[in-house]
């Protein structure tokens, strides 16, 4: 059913306003400020390396720059470029961290190469990365792009913020996040210039290779080691050959680290040899190096992780890559880092996509000596094996955390066993679930993408399941979007009905909420028509059922009150037809929800309290809070001020309960047109006020602005 899996994560639970009623004439109301807790001030960047290569020009006209803006027209822009690997990011971090205590309201950071499909960025997800340091709950981020642009202008006015844009490829990417404050300062990092910066106090920061200087000097932080004073003409080819590029360099002073009983001169000769032989660059033959003074785990990790879908590698995915154990995989990590072939940070360890294009080389040559060996075409076969290991175990995990999250409900996958060696993710509960789901989801969306490029089209379905209910709190709609696309596609080459009907359910509402009515409709159209070749199982009548509700509401979402209760009629005759309670009562709300779009309040009044009965009969709390509401409004309407009045408190104090300030706020205002209605003003007001309070508290967009 369309809203069987609805969650809500809410934020603190909140000491608002307290109303007392004997009568809706007799309306008191008293407010009682208890501050909330603040959040933290957001700071987003990795801490500080031991040693940074001074850029000392660079930084001076960056800080030349930040000191003499005026904070006229827009924050400045610092825009850096340079090749991949010249150390942009490092430099931009560095600059960051100096400048921090000049920008109070937070540093946040953004990587957009994180955010990327097929070359492009959705900006809405960035928008939304953004407003999430700026301590936006999902609940209360806009779904359309231009809400939360909206969201984000009235969130950073008058702020004085540093905005770390990491990996544009364009202006037009940056531009949309810039903050609304004059005050603030934006490093945007990219490869190459951006000439689009139309409008913007930009300052240009070209960044070429590091010095000979330079280079040896950080090269002499990263290894301390006699060898380099003793053999100053090595360590200069040494730097040269890395290209000035500190992503080599600091491979290379690792490699150093490593072979401490040879000469540096031997190793630099060595390299150089490699280089004459196969014609490859120096860079490329120290990292050649440094993969092969690797162990076997740690040198087959390196091979694997280009296959990893995300953007960070944690032990437990190292160890479905490897298929091994959690402690080989530890080690594994640990040597890579030691090596300088991987970077650690808060969600992971991370690869430069220098290093990243590296390891997929070796990989090929891997696969290439295996063929030679074997005498057959084995190539490919370790990152095949991983890439299915990696589908495999978030295919599990991601069931497992649904079903936290949103308890048994209907499902079509079979459950996938535990993978050997790999033990599952440990989960505290339902909340814990959540937050798993959120963290991994680029991981999780791009096995989707995965599994079906490899024709893993089971998989590619049995992972679009719970994503549904990730999706429900946490609207990523470009993800999503193609997820579910991806789904509907993998159904329709399985030729399984259930699927097909399942998937083409879970596409249209993403697409209806972004107002792809057309699409949406054609979607649900596809669905009900393979509905009806399902059999008379209680899951597929059930599912017939649930297309229907799905095209209800669609039609709901477009004011179509008519339409829409008609789907809604026979999905409950469905329903009722096998018994199911829960589908009943939330047909019957449904139904309620399209007699008061329709301004039938009598006929709202009814079917609301009906489904309000049940909702307690089952004792689902949840659904008790949103049909109390309803019936609340449309009591309301009705003109039948006095029994509304308890409803409406009772939701107040529900939403309170749960922590749901989104809830908490559309019941303020409901409870303000009460009052009005009653003729108490200032009590509506005060209302008001509190809902007001709130929105602008946990970064919603003020009532009048919330069009889009």
């Amino acid at each position: 059913m369309a809203e069987e899996t609805y969650n809500s994560v809410g934020g603190q639970a909140q000491v608002g306003a307290v109303v007392q009623a004997r009568t809706i004439n007799e309306l008191h109301q008293h407010m009682h400020a208890a501050p909330a807790p603040e959040a933290p001030t957001p700071y987003q960047l990795p801490p500080a390396p031991s040693y940074f290569a001074d850029r000392q020009a660079e930084q001076e006209r960056i800080l030349r720059a930040a000191g003499s803006h005026q904070g006229q027209g827009g924050p400045l822009v610092v825009a850096m470029t340079g090749i991949g690997g010249v150390g942009k990011t490092a430099l931009g971090f560095h600059v960051a961290r100096r400048l921090s205590e000049d920008f109070p309201d937070g540093v946040l950071y953004v990587d957009l190469d994180d955010l990327r499909r097929d070359g492009a960025v959705e900006v809405a997800d960035a928008l939304a990365e953004l407003l999430g340091g700026l301590g936006v709950a999902p609940e209360w981020l806009q779904r359309s792009y231009a809400g939360r642009a909206k969201q984000y202008w009235t969130r950073t006015r008058e702020q004085r913020l540093l905005v770390v844009i990491d990996n544009a490829r364009y202006g037009t990417e940056a531009v949309p996040l810039l903050p609304a404050s004059a005050r603030s300062l934006v490093i945007v990092t990219s490869q190459g210039q951006l000439y689009d910066l139309d409008g913007v106090a930009t300052v240009e920061v070209p960044m070429s290779p590091l010095a000979a200087d330079e280079a040896v000097e950080l090269l002499r932080h990263i290894v301390d080691d006699p060898r380099l004073a003793a053999e100053p003409a090595a360590l200069a080819d040494l730097a040269h050959g890395c290209g000035g590029l500190p992503a080599a360099l600091q491979v290379a002073g690792q490699w150093i680290r490593k072979y401490r009983r040879r000469s540096l001169s031997r190793l630099v000769a060595e390299l150089g040899a490699e280089l004459r032989e196969k014609g490859i660059p120096m860079v490329e033959a120290v990292w050649d190096a440094a993969h092969a003074g690797l162990g076997p785990e740690a040198a087959l990790l390196y091979r694997l992780l280009p296959q990893l879908p995300g953007p960070a590698v944690t032990t437990s995915t190292a160890a479905v890559l490897l298929g091994a154990g959690l402690l080989p995989a530890e080690d594994a990590l640990e040597e890579l880092e030691a090596a300088g072939l991987l970077e650690s940070r808060a969600e992971g360890y991370r690869m430069h996509d220098l290093l990243r294009g590296h390891a997929e080389r070796r990989a090929h040559q891997a696969d290439a000596d295996a063929d030679a060996d074997a005498d057959a075409d084995s190539g490919g076969v370790e990152r095949s094996a991983a890439r299915r290991r990696l589908v495999r175990w978030y295919r599990r995990q991601a069931a497992r955390a649904d079903l936290l999250a949103a308890g048994p409900r209907m499902t079509f996958a079979v459950s996938e066993p535990p993978l050997p060696e790999v033990p599952d993710v440990e989960f505290s509960g339902k909340a814990d679930a959540l937050r798993w789901l959120e963290s991994q989801r680029l991981a999780l969306y791009g096995c989707v993408r995965l599994a079906f490029d490899s024709g893993w089209y089971e998989d590619t379905v049995a992972l679009c399941e719970p994503l549904w209910t990730h999706f429900l709190d946490h609207q990523h709609y470009a993800d999503v979007t193609d997820a579910f696309r991806a789904g509907v596609a993998a159904a329709d080459a399985l030729e399984e009905l259930p699927a097909m009907v399942r998937m083409r359910c879970q596409l249209a509402r993403p697409l209806w909420e972004q107002e792809q009515y057309e699409e949406a409709g054609a979607q649900l159209r596809h669905a009900l028509h393979a509905a009806e070749a399902l059999g008379d199982t209680e899951p597929e009548r059930k599912l017939r059922a649930s297309a229907l509700e799905f095209h209800g509401l669609l039609k709901l979402a477009q004011g179509q009150w008519a339409d829409a209760a008609a789907d809604f009629e026979v999905s409950r005759q469905q329903h009722l037809a096998i018994g199911n309670a829960y589908g009943v009562l939330l047909q019957t709300y449904q139904l309620g929800k399209a007699a008061l779009g329709a301004a039938d309040y009598q006929r709202a009044a009814e079917l609301l309290g009906e489904a309000h009965r049940m909702a307690r009969e089952q004792q689902r709390e949840r659904m008790t809070a949103r049909t109390g509401f309803e019936l609340a409004r449309a009591l309301r309407r009705g003109g039948r001020l006095a029994e509304a009045a308890p409803l409406a408190r009772a939701a107040l104090a529900s939403a309170r309960e749960r922590g749901s300030t989104t809830d908490e706020v559309r019941v303020l205002a409901e409870l303000a047109r009460l009052a009005d209605d009653a003729g108490q003003g200032v009590e509506a007001e005060e209302y008001r006020t509190a809902a007001s309070a709130l929105t602008e508290r946990f970064g919603g967009l003020p009532a009048s602005d919330q069009s889009s």
